[in-house]
């Protein structure tokens, strides 16, 4: 069995925004060499999220307009979190709902993604660099 490690840095100048990352996951799955098996990709930081959709900018509005409904930002006292000094409740709540992870096939040596189908970064409190985990297993 093959494995390759490898963590991407985001730095997202925004507080909420998105990133296509499906290039630099699909380089991760080629430099391992597998062939079939599977590429776990997971956000290792409790505001921000990895997902799978359409890279569709009126799609990403919308979620972006959706979760700021869901979990506004203010006012912040609304959240016994930021009773710590932080102003990120919303960010917690906004990961939770996007998820935190996911895992695509690796099949003939690339990702066996759907019609449409990309990897993307969320962010939710951004403006400071932050990793994304991602994890190519098999043969």
């Amino acid at each position: 069995m093959r494995s390759l490690t490898r963590y991407l840095t985001m730095n997202i100048p925004a507080r909420m925004d998105f990133r296509n990352i499906t290039s630099e996951v699909a380089d991760a799955v080629a430099e391992a060499g597998v062939k079939e098996g599977l590429c776990l990709v997971n956000a290792m930081h409790i505001t921000a999220s990895v997902f799978i959709n359409d890279d569709e900018p009126g799609l990403h509005a919308d979620y972006k307009r959706w979760l700021e409904e869901l979990a506004p930002h203010a006012p912040t006292d609304r959240y016994k979190h930021n009773r710590t000094g932080e102003d990120n409740g919303d960010a917690h709540h906004k990961r939770q709902i996007m998820g935190r992870e996911v895992v695509v096939a690796v099949t003939a040596g690339k990702l066996d993604l759907g019609p449409w189908e990309q990897i993307f970064y969320g962010e939710f409190d951004g403006r400071r660099p932050k990793r994304v985990l991602v994890k190519v297993i098999g043969d």
